[in-house]
């Protein structure tokens, strides 16, 4: 499920209220929204007396990593520090406002660009067909798109058949039964005096059928209930039967209940818990991979930018070698000497080769971007290059590491998920400790009949009551150490200490990528300005030295050199600033990303299909 919109909206699968761990409320500080998952709000709690410690090992892992961004006023906890703009230095480049136009047009983002730089010939061996996209566009057609997130898209529909296969074990069941006996049968004879003795053959035919319906319990038992009737015609010698033949009817009530192992809602509906939390898993998987996959698209476009960009500026700096080569070539008569002449030749295709593996990564990067995007107009196969609308921003953002940590920890799905882990650990561990009780089952049966020549009347009989009988049994069974269901109980509580673990490992994880983004988009944004009065002062160099070459200065070695080192000087400084921006805008989708709201971010809204 996905739409492209305004907003992002969460709801289970099949519109059932949220529960421990779907859904997953938003809460304060250090994960207070744990609470329902491990105070009892689920529908298998967590011993109250047994869990103690654990539960509050598992509130304070997540309070942990938020301590040290609080302190203690008396009123509360309050934040250290309040949300801030990126800041940066500026640069100490400080020229007139004409000089800095002229600098910004001959190098930088303001420099005079080719509408579609020159990309090479394609493996076809033909000019390659260039498609203009936003990101918006190209992130709209990835979550529309993509593989992975069709694959994962399947998942819930998978998950909620087999919830509902779980939930059908407590469907009624309807069954019946017919039978048509027919016995000849030699039997002993009971001698009734001296002479005197029954049949030795038996002879007789019964034609019947049992129908009715059964239903597992919740609780762990059975309850059935079933009417029959049986048609016997007894020819057997010897024998004489009042009425013969004769109909039987019957209609029985049973429950069987066991009393301790199996007993409960808590066992009888353990997989059925189990598959919704597997449900809500796999939205949570769903959702995870679309995350990962806007975010890795951002990423695919802006290193497309980077690519493109790249190419711009080598190309920009080939031609500049090459009208240096031209003129040296035109001084040939005058001053400039074969060695020389062979050093700019030797340059020029030097930078020739850079501009081949620029053109090169700019069509891996564009096919990188179209398999993640996967539009059928733009397929892998084709060789069609993408080409990018959008610039790299340059906007400062208000930052606060205290509230990044907090929505990541309420929105992350790898912690919302191991959440889940708990919850599925402790379902196991409610299995495995009563599993450990002794088997005591409980039958209870009454049963109706009448017996007549008619069959109304037989009915008529049973209708009455006439005829009861009442059975109640029980059973009693226990292993001789009971080796096996002890183990299964000890092996649940070490996997449920290991879940515990693991969503403390997920919650260290989510903070950690929560900082080394937020350090990055920092970086970055600080970057930009440094890299940008590099290259404004880069340019100031290479304008002086084409002063100087155009004035007085004549073509020595030296000034060649010099010449040839400020132009690959400037060139580096133009791939510096523009690594720079789109780093800065990489590690903005990166904090999203690691924040858990990438979707939001980038206007894309998660809804959760109907499960049907």
């Amino acid at each position: 499920g996905y739409r492209s919109g305004m907003l992002i909206r969460r709801r289970l699968a099949d519109g059932r209220k949220a529960r421990c761990g779907a859904g997953l409320p938003a809460a304060g500080l250090g994960g207070a929204w744990l609470v329902c998952a491990l105070a009892g709000g689920c529908s298998s709690p967590f011993d109250a007396k047994a869990t103690d410690a654990l539960k509050t090992s598992v509130i304070e892992s997540a309070k942990r990593e938020t301590a040290p961004l609080l302190r203690d006023t008396g009123s509360g906890p309050q934040p250290i520090a309040a949300p801030a703009l990126l800041t940066r230095a500026p640069g100490e480049v400080s020229l007139p406002a004409e000089r800095m136009a002229e600098l910004e047009a001959m190098a930088g983002p303001g420099a005079k660009r080719p509408e579609q730089p020159d990309v090479g010939q394609d493996l076809l061996g033909g000019v390659s067909e260039v498609f203009p996209v936003t990101l918006q566009q190209v992130i709209a057609s990835s979550v529309r798109n993509n593989l992975d997130v069709e694959v994962a898209r399947i998942e819930p529909g998978i998950a909620s058949a087999q919830l509902a296969v779980a939930e059908s074990a407590f469907d009624w069941t309807f069954f019946t039964n017919f039978n048509h006996e027919n016995l000849d049968r030699p039997q002993p004879g009971q001698v009734l005096a001296p002479g005197l003795t029954t049949s030795r053959a038996q002879q007789r035919q019964n034609v019947g059928y049992e129908t009715g319906v059964r239903k597992p319990l919740t609780s762990g038992g059975r309850l059935s209930v079933s009417q029959g009737q049986t048609y016997t015609d007894d020819d057997s010698p010897g024998v004489d039967l009042l009425p013969e033949p004769y109909n039987t009817a019957q209609a029985t009530v049973r429950l069987e209940q066991p009393l301790l192992r199996n007993f409960g809602s808590d066992v009888a509906t353990a997989e059925i818990r189990l598959n919704r939390n597997a449900e809500r898993a796999s939205v949570l998987d769903l959702e995870a991979a679309m995350l990962g996959t806007v975010t890795n698209t951002e990423r695919a476009y802006w290193e497309l930018v980077r690519s493109r960009r790249s190419l711009e500026i080598v190309q920009r700096l080939f031609d500049r070698g090459v009208q240096t080569r031209d003129v040296l070539r035109g001084r040939v008569a005058f001053d400039a000497k074969p060695a020389e002449i062979a050093d700019a030749v030797a340059t020029v295709e030097r930078r020739r080769a850079q501009v081949i593996r620029a053109q090169n990564s700019l069509r891996q990067a564009s096919d990188r971007l179209k398999a993640l995007v996967n539009d059928p107009r733009l397929t892998v196969g084709s060789e069609a290059l993408v080409s990018p609308a959008d610039e790299p921003p340059d906007a400062p953002v208000t930052f606060s590491l205290l509230d990044s940590i907090s929505t990541a920890l309420r929105r992350r799905p790898e912690v919302q998920r191991a959440v889940l882990g708990i919850d599925d650990a402790t379902i196991r561990q409610k299995v495995a400790d009563n599993a450990r009780l002794p088997q005591l089952d409980l039958a209870l049966q009454a049963q109706f009949a009448g017996l007549d020549s008619s069959t109304r009347e037989a009915y008529d009989q049973l209708n009455e009551g006439k005829f009861v009988d009442y059975l109640v049994a029980a059973s009693f069974e226990q292993p001789i150490g009971n080796r096996g269901p002890e183990a299964g109980f000890r092996r649940s509580q070490l996997e449920r200490l290991r879940s515990v673990g693991e969503y403390r490992r997920a919650v260290q994880a989510v903070v950690l990528d929560v900082k080394t983004a937020l350090r990055n988009v920092r970086t970055n944004y600080q970057l930009i300005e440094q890299t940008r009065a590099s290259r404004l002062a880069a340019t100031e160099n290479l304008r002086t030295l084409e002063v100087l070459e155009r004035t007085t200065q004549s073509l020595t070695p030296d000034f060649l050199d010099l010449k040839f080192r400020r132009q690959e000087n400037l060139a580096q400084a133009e791939l510096d600033e523009v690594s720079a921006l789109t780093d800065y805008s990489i590690a903005l989708a990166d904090l999203a990303a690691a924040e858990g709201v990438a979707l939001t971010r980038n206007r894309v809204e998660f809804v959760v299909p109907e499960g049907k």
